[in-house]
């Protein structure tokens, strides 16, 4: 409730929170409208759809993967999504983005599935380094394309940092569709913490461990593929928020999914509203998420360590 109650008035606050300086008293009702209604306000509740779902699928990626360090972009589909906007930023000049991120998003999770699985199973190590593989082979594609983009390389470079500044109504409605997913994933929580026993103590009590796996990889992809293909590629929101929430609420994922949610929605919203107001000029919100989100991973490589 808390959280719910914080997320409410932080998006009241960053809808009226802008860059211009000029306050809302002194501009006629026409121009209020426009810059809230079809400025500010779309924006908002993207970068709330885009923090909660990232978040969502980093839970139930740590769940499955049981490692605190895992997040939605650990099976490559950060790098297909980049790969795919970059391809439409090449070769159709931008035509498309989000099409072409989504598919590239959703292809590479499929290929890392397809690698990983044998004689009908899906090792968790081996859908680990499968994703490596494929992203680094994803990374090496994109470092071509960057290459020859001539002129269009700054595109691809600032679509790669993460933002909001082009956002609309049809990218909000793109977006909420995410909720959907995370729906998805809530109604497996229960699954997630049996599995979260191991995988034959989870055949014992009664799940399909081979199913919730593919479950979850599908519905955390075609989460992450839609926040990428809105927003770009977004970092540390799926790492940082679930496991700081596994600490204020506990490892249940009934909780605590719906918990993540809220606080990546929180996270990426305040986030992006620094990238906006903090600077002289806007920056990408994918800067200002690294920013924080490396020491702190950082810190949980050494919290690792020394336990």
């Amino acid at each position: 409730m808390a959280l719910m109650l914080f997320l409410c008035v932080s998006v009241i606050l960053a809808t009226t929170i802008g860059s211009s300086g000029l306050s809302l008293l002194d501009l006629d009702p026409a121009t209020i409208w426009m810059l809230l209604f079809d400025y500010r306000l779309p924006r908002v509740l993207a970068a709330v759809l885009v923090g909660a779902g990232l978040a969502a699928a980093g839970a139930a990626m740590q769940g499955l993967f049981r490692n605190s360090m895992a997040d939605p972009y650990i099976i490559g589909t950060s790098s297909g999504g980049a790969l795919g906007a970059a391809a439409s930023i090449v070769f159709l000049a931008g035509a498309g983005i989000p099409v072409f991120a989504f598919v590239g998003a959703t292809a590479s999770t499929i290929v890392v599935y397809l690698i990983s699985r044998r004689d009908g199973r899906v090792g968790v190590e081996t859908l680990l380094l499968s994703g490596i593989a494929v992203s680094l082979f994803l990374a090496s594609l994109l470092s071509l394309l960057m290459y020859i983009a001539g002129q269009s390389l700054h595109q691809i470079v600032f679509w790669l940092m993460g933002g909001f500044w082009n956002i609309s109504w049809d990218d909000v409605g793109i977006a909420s569709v995410i909720l959907i997913g995370c729906f998805g994933l809530f109604l497996c929580g229960r699954d997630l913490n049996v599995i979260s026993l191991g995988d034959e103590d989870a055949v014992h009590l009664g799940v399909d461990v081979e199913r919730l796996k593919v479950a979850l990889l599908l519905i955390s992809s075609f989460i992450t593929g839609i926040a990428v293909s809105v927003a770009g590629a977004i970092g540390f929101i799926g790492l940082i928020t679930p496991h700081v929430m596994r600490l204020i609420v506990g490892p249940d994922h009934r909780v605590l999914i719906p918990a993540s949610m809220m606080a990546g929605a929180i996270l990426l919203l305040w986030a992006d509203t620094f990238a906006r107001t903090l600077f002289p000029s806007e920056i990408p919100v994918g800067i200002v998420t690294s920013f924080f989100g490396a020491p702190f991973f950082i810190y949980l490589l050494r919290s690792r360590t020394r336990t």
